[in-house]
Formats: structure tokens, C-alpha cells, sequence
């Protein structure tokens, strides 16, 4: 694994995971994306394997719902985005490079 790919991994995963995690699950797999799909997995069925929400009348309530929407949105989004090991295809224009726009709205029109 390059710095490169290591950067890129880094980046979809955060700056605290374990670089020699990565590279193990890199050399077995042989794929950046595999790798970061892998964790993130890993990641989702921690958070499947306790309950979602716990409340304890009148003292705390804990909901991970959220943080289980939110592994899923970066699964969906590590999938769709280029890797830096992905065989260019050639098709995206002159220098093989894709780019991605994305628009954002408002969820809430404020008067």
C-alpha cells in the first residue's frame, strides 16, 4: 500500500485508525475500498450487536441510532466514490479523471 491509498483510507475511516491494521487487511485483500468497506462493516455490526437505544427513567437516555445511519451513509458513499486503486476507465474525459458534484439544500426554508 502506497501513502497515497494509505492517505485515502485515512481519510474515509479517520486519522485514528491503525495504519498497521490497514496495511494487514490491505495485503490479505488487495483492495483500498475492500479494506475501508471492511472496517466500516465492522463498525455496523458493533453497533447491531447492542441494543440501538437504552433509557434509564428520569437519569439518561442513549440513542445510536443516528451513528448507525450515519456508518451507512459512508458505506453507500465509500462504494460509489473512486479508490485510488480503481483501474481507470477512461470513459470520464481527456485526463481519466472523474469528479464528483454535490448540491446542497436547505432541509428547512427559514422566513
Amino acid at each position: 500500500m502506497d501513502e497515497f491509498q494509505r492517505s485515502w483510507l485515512l481519510a474515509q475511516l479517520g486519522p485514528d485508525t491503525d495504519p498497521a491494521d490497514l496495511e494487514r487487511r490491505y495485503f490479505r485483500l488487495r483492495s483500498v475500498r475492500a479494506v475501508a468497506l471492511e472496517v466500516l462493516g465492522e463498525r455496523r455490526a458493533k453497533l447491531l450487536a447492542d441494543p440501538l437505544k437504552v433509557t434509564v427513567d428520569g437519569v439518561v437516555t442513549m440513542d445510536l441510532q443516528e451513528n448507525l445511519r450515519g456508518i451507512e451513509r459512508q458505506i453507500e458513499q465509500v462504494r460509489q466514490a473512486p479508490a485510488p486503486d480503481d483501474p481507470d476507465e477512461g470513459e470520464e474525459g481527456d485526463s481519466g479523471q472523474l469528479i464528483q458534484v454535490a448540491w446542497l439544500t436547505p432541509t428547512r426554508h427559514y422566513r
